[in-house]
């Protein structure tokens, strides 16, 4: 039974009629009423994901648009703060305002994805900007089938083709990290990434591999491991590393949180950086130039990542044709006091 009407958009009616409840019904948890039962509730919300429903507000001609959201797993990061400044400057300066959110617990395929998806569209938001892990294709077919525009920032996977995504060089960081230390005369370097799976991760461990192999290094596995971007890596990563026969005179860490995690140990133990391991991290965040000593990063251009995420965003609104749907922006190696030659 087709939930859509000649026009092609579903309605309330077909939605009622191959659920088995009435209109009336429909509209009252279109409408998050509370006199719905919980199976009942299930049962539409699920006939109206597949539908991909839209409400009336969504279906009015487009004006600019002026409100959109934008999901966070968390703001308690350096790159959460940066990029988020980069979105809520950018959005000051063209009078946008801006929602923020949590990506919650939802579950793929599961009821509350619609909800979300429709909430956005009950609350006329122009779109959603995701700096997020949590989005799996499941999750944002959710959007695409509403019609929702959707810019995912640095994603941990690769989007779907038809996902508009922002990012930064991070092969290219990754092999100027690698680069920078074996100028410096380095030559057994190790690699603390973030989670293995991590599209983001992978470009940076293989432009890190790529200059070993340039540089006629083998690649030693027991000085590359794979954790989260956080912190407690850092610390994990460095104890691993100084129990092996051979330690590493450098480390590449795969965010500056690692790296700091790595600078918390080192100092735990006595281990002076950069006489006795010099360290390079990666996101260029305040974190890089508060640490003691002050961090040799790649700075990825995370304000501005936050601006093209948003103007993207509202270029999909108003319709405009996109000339790709993965931006890259530039990244850049800054050296401070991390890095020197190695001990003699």
């Amino acid at each position: 039974m087709t939930l859509t009407s000649s026009d092609g958009k579903p309605t309330l009616a077909a939605i009622a009629r191959v659920t088995g409840v009435s209109t009336p019904t429909v509209s009252k948890v279109v409408n998050g009423r509370e006199d719905v039962s919980a199976e009942t509730r299930a049962k539409v919300l699920a006939a109206l994901d597949e539908a991909g429903y839209q409400s009336p507000g969504q279906r009015r001609s487009p004006g600019q648009p002026s409100v959109v959201e934008v999901a966070f797993d968390g703001v308690n990061s350096n790159y959460s703060a940066t990029v988020l400044d980069g979105i809520l400057t950018y959005a000051a300066s063209i009078g946008v305002e801006v929602v923020l959110s949590v990506t919650g617990s939802e579950h793929p395929g599961g009821p509350g994805l619609g909800r979300r998806a429709q909430r956005l569209i009950d609350e006329g938001r122009a779109g959603i900007i995701l700096v997020t892990s949590a989005f799996s294709d499941s999750h944002l077919a959710a959007f695409r089938r509403r019609r929702i525009p959707v810019v995912v920032i640095d994603p941990l996977n690769p989007p779907p083709k038809d996902v508009v995504s922002v990012g930064a060089t991070n092969w290219a960081g990754g092999k100027a990290a690698a680069e920078h230390l074996l100028g410096l005369g380095h030559r057994r370097i190790a690699y603390l990434g973030g989670p293995e799976s991590a599209e983001c991760n992978q470009a940076r461990l293989h432009g890190y591999l790529s200059a070993l192999m340039s540089a006629g290094i083998d690649v030693d596995p027991e000085l590359i491991s794979h954790g989260k971007f956080r912190v407690e890596h850092g610390i994990d990563g460095l104890t691993r590393l100084l129990s092996l026969s051979e330690r590493p005179t450098a480390i590449f860490a795969g965010s500056d949180s690692i790296a700091v995690g790595v600078l918390r140990e080192a100092r735990r133990r006595g281990l002076h950086v950069p006489e006795e391991l010099s360290l390079v991290g990666f996101d260029g965040t305040a974190l890089a130039e508060d640490s003691v000593p002050s961090l040799t990063s790649v700075s990825q251009p995370l304000h501005d990542m936050g601006r093209t995420a948003l103007r993207t965003l509202l270029r999909q609104a108003r319709g405009e044709q996109l000339d790709s749907h993965r931006v890259e922006l530039a990244t850049q190696l800054v050296v401070r006091e991390s890095t020197a030659p190695p001990p003699l």
